[in-house]
């Protein structure tokens, strides 16, 4: 097996504090009231090591790009965003991920969870 058989995988870490709630008409009382969480999310990069560097990409840089891109959600109510009106742990992976997709090529995954409820939502590029 060659080098240039092999696809890497990469993963960088985040996380936010905001508040939210549903207001669809099924959900349960206490989550139409506004409550926040600590959420933490992943994305996942998959590509071949770059030839001179022999990695897929800077992980500074994707740290910076996700910073960028996290930063209208930290501390915010997240029905207040544009695009997360209704902002399950899907809707909000999915907003991420369409934000990343054109900024760092080879994203595949984007996780996105509230740990203290042992709960998370992935959206994945189909292949």
């Amino acid at each position: 097996m060659s080098e240039n058989d092999l696809t890497f995988e990469i993963e960088k870490d985040f996380q936010f504090e905001a508040a939210h709630y549903f207001g669809h008409a099924d959900a349960n009382d206490l989550f139409k009231k506004i409550h926040g969480h600590s959420f933490k999310g992943m994305i996942r990069i998959e590509g071949s090591a770059q030839e001179e560097k022999g990695w897929i990409r800077d992980l500074w840089k994707i740290e910076q790009i996700v910073s960028e891109v996290i930063k209208p959600l930290d501390h915010a109510v997240l029905n207040e965003v544009p695009g997360l009106e209704q902002p399950a742990l899907e809707q909000i992976a999915q907003w991420i991920f369409t934000r990343l997709e054109g900024r760092l090529p080879g994203l595949t995954t984007v996780e996105v969870g509230r740990p203290s409820c042992g709960e998370r939502a992935r959206v994945r590029k189909s292949t």
